[in-house]
Parts: structure tokens; C-alpha cells; sequence
């Protein structure tokens, strides 16, 4: 079992919702505050009724009322002679973004569809059409349906062009709006109008709204022997998607694996039980993470389980600069504890957790809470983790185009050559980040 000196919190290290990369979040335990409408109870240190507003508050008190004045003052102003009107609860909303925001990058208010999407992210299930879609070329564009999904099941393809939802155009200056009305109740309908190349008519889809289970690992056998595994990011079932991962690697290679290509490249992060649970599936013992912050709740160290899924197989974990947080997890604990080269490009650098605490109208806010450190002590915030062998950053593009259903080496050199090291390695695994940070 995995232990940490902490009640029980979701904590999430990565982008979601497009934070920004390596965003760290934990979702706090406990329900928010009651909310009673109409109720009117001063906030600890406020003066009692009749103080005047400008006494100055008892020594020892912690109150800034001369900023408290000044906010009031900008308000009154902004209300009266702002060229446009607006109302008190715009502007306290504006306030309170930009009080904690202006922490840290990684620090925000989040309102209640803010809170909602970082929820998804992080369990990884939501109810909805089963659908990833991008906006690229003021079109609202189909990645990909997922396995299974509504939207697969009723035909719906890469590539094809959303225009309108239950009738309505999708607003293509807003892509988290089409996303948020495809989604809702399970078992409801909801008609998806679709442009699709070589059909003359528009098409529409009538689907039924399903729970959607969010899969973030891929797996192939690029060669006999010789794994792949592709985390996308980390959510609440990554650990468990990557053990079950492996043992069907094993099961299609028919024995052990030789070796294994584990590709982190652009994962902005996610769960940190998730990471802690990936780093474990390759480790026998030893710390993972450890972190530190102000309150006790922030300060706590996870471990390693016995049991390594490949029995010391070698690894070649794949990094860049979109790898962030979580990813820097498993790749620091992987490093440190000597058990896999690290092959491309410096990490991102983000080393600082985030906790979503709850607040009253189901919203939250995302607060810096704690510092993490790798297994060898090391803080990477703001300085990433190096590669054991760098690559390069733009690689040449092939003199032939390569069809997308050539082998996985054809298509992505970086694998080709990850799956060259693991046969005949050039570097060891002994180097640190500790030593890594330092150079050579």
C-alpha cells in the first residue's frame, strides 16, 4: 500500500482544461462551507456592529483595512463611472481572479464549469457522446471518437466537422461551449449536425448520452519482444490501464519483454496517485515523491510497493519539453532509483503541487500548496529534468511522405531510436537528477 501523512485528496499535477503546462491541482478533501442566503455573519476580525468602518483594528490582528477601503473605493468608482455598466458581483468576481491569480501561474478561482471539467479530468469518466474534438480552421473538427462511445457506435469519423448541436451552430469562438452542450444526463438525446468530405448533404446524428470512460494509455508491440506504452496523461485510472497494459504486452509477445519504450512526450501531467501507481509498476521499494509545503496536510512522502511488472526489463522513458509535473514524477523516481534511461529533450520544470479546495456554489479555488522533490531530494521547479541522450528538437521531416498506417517505427523516429538503446544500450542508468541538474 502506498502511504502518505495526509487525510485522503485527489491530488492532480498537470494540465487540464488547458492550465497551463505542468499545472499541479489536489482536489481537497471535505465539503465546502455552508452557504445561507441572506445570512449576514462577519468574517473573523471584522468590526462588530456600529464600529465605524475606518477603526483600526485591535494589535495582532491581521486585517489590511486600509486595503479593504481602497477596494471599496475603486468599487464605488468603477460602478459609477465605468463607460459601461456593471454590476457588484462582475466586479468581486474580476477581484477575487485576480487576487489569486496573481500568486503564481498555477493559482486560479474556479468557477462552477471550471470546477466541473478539472472533476472530469481527474476521474477520467464523465457522461457525454464520447467524442475529442479541436478547433482548427474556425471549424469545430472530430479527432477521434473513443472506443465504444456513442459517437463511434452511430459512425461518427476523424475528421468530420460539427455545425450545429440540437439545432443550434456551435459557437467556433468557444470550443468549451460545443464540448459542454454535447455532454449531459445519461440517457439523453442529443442531435450532432456534421459536415463530412464527399458527402453532399449535411449529415445529423441522433445519439444517446452514455458514461465515457477516459483512457489515457496506448499500447503496441513495435517488435517482438520490444514494448510501447503511450500515456497521454494521468488520470484516476491510468495506474490500473497501465498494469493491465503490460500484461497484455506479455500476453501478445507471448514471454517476458526484452524491453520497454514508456513515451511521456507531451503529457502535461495529471493524478499524482496515478503517477505514483505508474512509477510503482516498475520499481520494487524506495521512495517515489516526496512534498513540502506550509500546513501538514501539504507535507508527505509516497513509496514503492514490491513487485516490478517487467522483472527489471530494461526501460527507455521518452521526455520533452510538453512533459510536465506528473510526468516528471515518473520520470525523476524512474531516473533516480537507476531503473531507466531518459531519452529527448529536457522536461518542462514544474515542481510545485496545487490544491482544489471546495467553496460554496460548487465552485473552488486551485491554490500553490507544496514543493515536490524527486527519490535524490531535488526540487526541478523551473529546471526541468536533462535527458540522458538528448535529440533533436526538429528532427528532418522523411523525403516521402509516410502513410499513417505504417509501423510505429516508420512513423516516429524517436521510437525507432528508443528501441535501437534498449538493444544496445549507449548510456547506463546510473546518472541522478541530482547529477543530470548538475551536468556531466
Amino acid at each position: 500500500m502506498l502511504k502518505r501523512n495526509r487525510k485522503r485528496a485527489w491530488l492532480v499535477l498537470g494540465l487540464s482544461m488547458g492550465l497551463a503546462p505542468g499545472a499541479s491541482v489536489s482536489m481537497a478533501a471535505g465539503a465546502p462551507a455552508a452557504d445561507s442566503p441572506g445570512a449576514e455573519t462577519p468574517a473573523a476580525g471584522a468590526p462588530a456592529a456600529g464600529t465605524p468602518a475606518a477603526a483600526k483594528p485591535a494589535s495582532g490582528q491581521d486585517v489590511p483595512w486600509a486595503d479593504a477601503r481602497m477596494l471599496a473605493e475603486v468599487l464605488e468608482r468603477v460602478e459609477h463611472d465605468y463607460v459601461n455598466p456593471v454590476d457588484d458581483h462582475q466586479l468581486l468576481q474580476a477581484a477575487i481572479r485576480g487576487m489569486v491569480s496573481s500568486l503564481d501561474p498555477y493559482s486560479a478561482f474556479l468557477d462552477n464549469e471550471e470546477y466541473d471539467e478539472i472533476k472530469i479530468s481527474s476521474s477520467g469518466q464523465y457522461s457525454g457522446v464520447g467524442i475529442e474534438v479541436s478547433l482548427e480552421d474556425d471549424q469545430v473538427v472530430v479527432v477521434s471518437p473513443f472506443d465504444g462511445s456513442p459517437a463511434a457506435l452511430a459512425g461518427i469519423r476523424p475528421g468530420d466537422v460539427i455545425t450545429a448541436i440540437d439545432g443550434v451552430p456551435v459557437n467556433t469562438s468557444a470550443l468549451a461551449d460545443t464540448i459542454g452542450r454535447m455532454r449531459g444526463k445519461e440517457g439523453t438525446p442529443v442531435r450532432i449536425g456534421i459536415l463530412r468530405e464527399g458527402s453532399p448533404e449535411p449529415l445529423e446524428f441522433t445519439l444517446k448520452r452514455s458514461k465515457v470512460e477516459l483512457h489515457s494509455v496506448k499500447a503496441e508491440l513495435p517488435e517482438p519482444g520490444f514494448g510501447y506504452l503511450r500515456i497521454a496523461e494521468f488520470s484516476e485510472t491510468t495506474g490500473d490501464d497501465t498494469v493491465a497494459a503490460l500484461r497484455n504486452l506479455r500476453k501478445r509477445n507471448a514471454a517476458p519483454l526484452k524491453g520497454l519504450v514508456l513515451d511521456l512526450r507531451n503529457n502535461p501531467g495529471g493524478v499524482l496517485e496515478a503517477a505514483v501507481a505508474v512509477a510503482d509498476a516498475f520499481l520494487d521499494s524506495g521512495v517515489i515523491v516526496s512534498a513540502r509545503g506550509r500546513t501538514p496536510e501539504s507535507k508527505f512522502e509516497m513509496s514503492a510497493t514490491p513487485g516490478d511488472e517487467l522483472n527489471g526489463a530494461p526501460i527507455v522513458v521518452l521526455v520533452n519539453g510538453g512533459s510536465a509535473s506528473a510526468a516528471e514524477i515518473v520520470a525523476g523516481a524512474l531516473k533516480d532509483h537507476h531503473r531507466a534511461s531518459l531519452m529527448g529533450r529536457k522536461t518542462f520544470g514544474k515542481g510545485s503541487v496545487q490544491t482544489v479546495m471546495p467553496l460554496s456554489g460548487d465552485r473552488a479555488i486551485k491554490l500553490t500548496t507544496s514543493l515536490y522533490y524527486t527519490p535524490s531530494g531535488i526540487s526541478i521547479n523551473h529546471r526541468g529534468i536533462a535527458p540522458d541522450i538528448e535529440l533533436e528538437r526538429d528532427p528532418k521531416p522523411p523525403a516521402e511522405p509516410v502513410p499513417p498506417d505504417a509501423s510505429l517505427e516508420l512513423r516516429d523516429p524517436d521510437v525507432k531510436r528508443a528501441i535501437q538503446e534498449l538493444k544496445a544500450p549507449t548510456v547506463g542508468t546510473g546518472r541522478s537528477v541530482t547529477a543530470a541538474l548538475r551536468g556531466p
